[in-house]
């Protein structure tokens, strides 16, 4: 699906929900968990009981500013928190503590690539923090829905984008870079499915050219990046026909239903001025002083974008290889620390983005946990590029029996399961004549240009030496012998 080809195109925007990764609730010390029985991780303050006083959680401060510094913001000097009101069962409260006036990160902006190949980066208005409601359940009683407050107070971060985007799959490449900010940095999880990042999408179409917009509609309510991308599609779709039925865009909040593939009508849209801002008198405003603010920059390393940079300046790795690295903090970190011991950085990060990620795909760890010290695997890389096991036995045998026995030695494993290649020419040319003489009518085939010929005789080498003949020593004695009958 296209913006609106023809006629119309798309202006989309996105306020994303980040929960932070606080032990405790942002305004109060509750804890924070997912899964937890209902109602159990709750307060007199995150219910908001009379005479009970909410303060700030300085590392909810911390991680949100981080996230601005990440991108470029401005950060504010100083903090206030305002009451934003509105009903809803969910929200114990009756308002929600947020910030209006002095969001944390002011401007900013997030590059992305998208699956077609488009580079832009996509403009930030404002990083601010807030509090989080709790939730509806719908599916617990006949008669009634039921409430779970543990959700509430829990720190967010809601980052707000300009409405710059024209595509769909710009929506969903911005997720997928947030994301991979988010746990690159440490701020939280990223988790969709667990509600701990969550996206609203307000989706208006113009003619192509014009300035005016319809009115603006809010999708909410969507559980996966590729339903992000696929409910603004539908919903572009379906206000074009309204606009070319001569029907009004209505702006109201819509969710989408994955199965049928269309958005539906939640409830008519809030304008600000139904929320009553105004500070909240319980909180006092946070000063960002400069002492503090670089203390939080030299907590941050080095950031995603500039190590993704740096491995394809200094390594020379694709922009794929780079991107499927740095994807995983964990596993960049490692990454680094092998090419800190080996020259071969392609076979570097091939065995980082193959064997490596696969073994901790099986074991369900993460790379600093992995038990293969990355300067060990850069012993097992310089073995394989100085031809002296293969890499089939290297990443087949040595490799898993290296996570069963990290103290050893790659070389001492090789040795130790007969895996040596053998370069000898004196070990190999009988083998290679024995193959030769079996195989005259093979021999007859290579003398009239069949050269892939070779490839048999290759075969039967690496069988009758167990595979740990040298491939490319094997392959030129072949070639040698062949040419000189």
């Amino acid at each position: 699906m296209n913006s609106g080809s023809g006629k119309y195109e798309a202006v989309i925007g996105l306020e994303v929900h980040i929960q932070l990764a606080t032990d405790s609730k942002i305004f109060c010390a509750d804890g924070v968990a997912f899964g937890e029985s209902p109602n159990t991780l709750i307060s007199t303050i995150s219910l908001a009981h009379p005479g009970t006083l909410p303060k700030v959680n300085k590392k909810a401060i911390e991680l949100g500013i981080k996230m601005g510094l990440a991108l470029g913001s401005t950060i504010s000097q100083t903090l206030y928190f305002d009451r934003k009101h509105y009903f809803y069962p969910d929200l114990p409260k009756g308002y929600q503590l947020t910030q209006d006036r002095t969001p944390v990160c002011i401007g900013g902006q997030v590059p992305i690539v998208t699956k077609s190949g488009l580079r832009r980066a996509i403009q930030l208005n404002r990083i601010h923090l807030e509090e989080d409601a709790g939730k509806l359940l719908h599916d617990q009683h006949k008669d009634f829905s039921a409430v779970d407050y543990n959700r509430a107070g829990t720190a967010l971060i809601e980052m707000v984008t300009e409405p710059v985007m024209r595509l769909p799959e710009e929506a969903y490449a911005f997720l997928i870079e947030i994301r991979k900010l988010v746990r690159f940095l440490g701020i939280g999880d990223g988790n969709m499915e667990e509600g701990s990042l969550r996206c609203d999408a307000n989706v208006s179409i113009r003619e192509k050219g014009s300035s005016v917009l319809n009115p603006k509609v809010e999708i909410k309510n969507m559980n996966s990046f590729k339903h992000v991308q696929r409910a603004i599609e539908t919903e572009i779709e379906r206000q074009i026909t309204l606009v070319k039925a001569g029907q009004s865009v209505v702006s109201e909040t819509r969710s989408y239903d994955a199965e049928k593939e269309t958005t539906f009508s939640l409830r008519s849209k809030e304008t600000l001025h139904d929320y009553r801002y105004f500070p909240d008198p319980d909180l006092s405003p946070v000063v960002v002083d400069e002492a503090w603010l670089n203390q939080i920059k030299n907590e941050m390393g080095e950031l995603p974008q500039a190590m993704f940079n740096r491995f394809i300046e200094k390594y020379q790795l694709s922009e794929y290889d780079a991107g499927v690295i740095t994807d995983d903090k964990d596993v960049a970190l490692y990454f680094n620390e092998v090419v800190a011991h080996t020259k071969h950085y392609k076979a570097a990060a091939n065995w980082v983005i193959g064997p490596l990620k696969s073994q901790l795909r099986e074991r369900m760890e993460k790379a600093n946990a992995f038990p293969v010290q990355p300067i060990t695997l850069a012993e097992l890389i310089n073995l394989v590029e100085e031809g002296k096991v293969s890499y089939t036995m290297a990443s087949q045998k040595i490799f898993p029996e290296l996570v069963l026995k990290p103290n050893q030695s790659p070389l001492e494993l090789a040795q130790a399961l007969n895996l040596l290649l053998e370069n000898n020419v004196d070990a190999l040319t009988p083998v290679i004549d024995e193959v030769i003489k079996i195989y005259p009518l093979k021999v007859e085939e290579y003398k009239q240009g069949k050269k892939g010929i070779v490839d048999m005789f290759m075969g039967e080498v690496m069988k009758r030496t167990k595979g740990k003949a040298d491939p490319k020593k094997a392959n030129q004695l072949i070639i040698e012998k062949l040419k000189s009958l």
